[in-house]
C-alpha cells in the first residue's frame, strides 16, 4: 500500500485540467473572428471568400500549435531559456538577410517563406515572454534589490526594440516595453527604482515620433481626424463612421457599408469598427467583455500559480495576459480613436496569419500553465489526504484518496509492473472550472 501511495503521490502520475472560463473566452474570441473575417473582407478579394479560407486555414494550424504547447511540460521549457532569447535576436535580423526579408509599404518586418510571409515579431513576443519569466525565476532577489538585474533586462528589450524600429515597427517596439514594464512589476521590482529608466526613455520615444514625418502625422490626424478627412485623417475618420453607424444594436451582421472599400484593413487592424458597425453598441461590450474575461482569468491563474511556488509558470500568465490585454486596448483605442494608428491586430479576431499562429500557440501556452496549476494542487491534496480527483479512470472521482488506496490492487503485481516493460496508462486531461 506505502508503494502504491508513492506512486500515486507522482506529480506526473496526477491528471490535470485545463481552465474551462480560458477555454470558453479564448474559443469566443476565436469563433467571433471566423464570423467577422467573412464579413468584413467579403468586398476585398475577386473571391468572395479568400480571406476568410485563409484565415481558416491558419486559425487551424494555430490550434496545432496550441495543442502541441498544451502537451509540453514547463520545467522543459525553461531549460532553453538561452535558446529561446538568441532566437528573438535572430527572427528580427534575419528579415534584413536579402532573399529571406520581405518588404511590404515600405517596413521590412516579414520573411517569405514561399507560400506565404511571417511576421517574426509575433514570434518573438512569445519567445521574449517564456524568457523573461525565466530570467524572472532565476533573478527574482536581484531584481528588486539591485540595479544590475534591473538593468540587465531593460537592456535586452532596448537591443529588441532598436532591432523593431529599424525595420521599422513602432507598435510593436512600445508593446514589448510595457510588457516588460509590467511583468517587471509583477516579478517584484522595486516601483521608485522603475520608475527612473522609464522617465529617462520617455523623451527618447517622444523624439522618434516628433523625428519621424509619418508618425507625426499619425498624431495629429488622431486629434483632429476631420481637418484632413481625405489624407491622414482618412482611416481613423471611416472608423468613426463606422462605429457611429451601429448605435445601439448595429446595422446587421454582413450589412455594413463602410467595409466596401472606404475603410482600409477593414478585416484587419479596423475589424473592431466593422463590428461596432455591424453589431452595435452591445456588440461592442460582448467583444470587451470576453477579453476582460480571457486576460483577468490569466491573471488569477498566474496569481494562484505565485501562491504555489510555481514562478515560472505564474510569470508566464501574467506576460501573455499583458500581451494580450495591451494588444487588445490598442487595437479597440485606435478603431475608437482614442490611441493613434499603431497598426496592431485585435488578437483572435482579426486576419493576419503570423498573429493568429502565434496567439494561439500562446493560448495554449496559457492552458498548460492552468493544467500545471491543477495538477500541482491535487498533489498537494493527495499529500494531504484530502478529496481529489483520482487519476485512475476506474476509481470514482468523488473519492476521498485513502479510499482509493483501501480499493487497489496489491503492492506486489504492482512493483511487478513497473520493474517490468509495461507503459504506464496515458492520462488524458480534461476541462473543469479551477477556482
Amino acid at each position: 500500500m506505502n508503494d502504491f501511495r508513492k506512486q500515486a503521490m507522482r506529480l506526473e502520475s496526477i491528471g490535470g485540467q485545463y481552465d474551462f472560463w480560458l477555454v470558453a473566452a479564448a474559443g469566443a474570441l476565436a469563433a467571433i473572428g471566423v464570423v467577422m473575417v467573412a464579413s468584413a473582407s467579403i468586398a476585398m478579394a475577386s473571391t468572395p471568400y479568400y480571406y476568410l479560407s485563409r484565415h481558416v486555414v491558419f486559425l487551424a494550424l494555430g490550434v496545432g500549435l496550441a495543442i502541441t504547447a498544451m502537451r509540453m511540460e514547463l520545467k522543459s521549457i525553461e531549460k532553453y531559456n538561452q535558446l529561446l532569447l538568441l532566437g528573438c535576436f535572430a527572427l528580427l535580423v534575419v528579415v534584413f538577410v536579402p532573399g529571406l526579408g520581405s518588404t511590404v509599404n515600405g517596413a521590412r518586418r516579414w520573411i517569405n517563406l514561399g507560400f506565404t510571409r511571417f511576421q517574426t515579431v509575433e514570434a518573438v513576443k512569445v519567445l521574449y515572454i517564456v524568457w523573461l519569466a525565466s530570467y524572472l525565476v532565476r533573478f527574482r532577489d536581484e531584481v528588486n534589490a539591485t540595479w544590475g538585474a534591473l538593468i540587465k533586462a531593460i537592456g535586452v528589450v532596448l537591443v529588441l526594440i532598436a532591432l523593431l524600429l529599424l525595420q521599422p515597427d513602432f507598435g510593436s517596439s512600445t508593446l514589448l516595453l510595457g510588457i516588460t514594464a509590467g511583468m517587471l512589476i509583477l516579478g517584484g521590482a522595486n516601483l521608485p527604482r522603475m520608475t527612473m529608466p522609464v522617465l529617462a526613455l520617455l523623451p527618447a520615444l517622444v523624439a522618434l515620433v516628433v523625428f519621424e514625418p509619418y508618425r507625426m502625422r499619425r498624431v495629429t490626424s488622431f486629434l483632429d481626424p476631420w481637418k484632413d478627412q481625405l489624407g491622414s485623417g482618412y482611416q481613423l475618420s471611416n472608423a468613426l463612421m463606422a462605429i457611429g453607424r451601429g448605435e445601439w444594436t448595429g446595422v446587421g451582421l454582413g450589412s455594413s457599408v463602410q467595409k466596401l472599400n472606404y475603410l482600409p484593413e477593414a478585416h484587419t487592424d479596423f475589424i473592431f469598427s466593422v463590428i461596432g458597425e455591424e453589431l452595435g453598441f452591445l456588440g461592442v461590450c460582448a467583444i470587451i467583455g470576453l477579453y476582460a474575461l480571457l486576460v483577468g482569468r490569466a491573471l488569477y491563474v498566474g496569481y494562484r500559480c505565485i501562491g504555489r511556488n510555481r514562478h515560472f509558470a505564474g510569470y508566464i500568465a501574467f506576460g501573455i495576459a499583458l500581451w494580450i490585454g495591451m494588444q487588445a486596448f490598442v487595437s479597440i483605442g485606435v478603431n475608437l480613436g482614442l490611441l493613434p494608428t499603431k497598426g496592431l491586430t485585435l488578437p483572435l479576431i482579426s486576419s493576419g496569419g503570423s498573429s493568429v499562429l502565434m496567439t494561439c500557440a500562446a493560448m495554449g501556452l496559457l492552458l498548460r500553465v492552468s493544467y500545471e496549476l491543477s495538477r500541482a494542487e491535487k498533489h498537494i491534496a493527495l499529500t494531504r489526504g484530502e478529496t481529489v480527483v483520482v487519476a485512475d479512470p476506474k476509481a470514482p472521482a468523488s473519492k476521498p484518496a485513502r479510499a482509493a488506496e483501501a480499493e487497489a490492487p496489491q503492492p506486489a503485481p504492482a512493483r511487478a509492473a513497473v520493474r517490468g516493460n509495461a507503459r504506464p496508462q496515458r492520462i488524458e486531461p480534461t476541462f473543469e472550472r479551477i477556482g
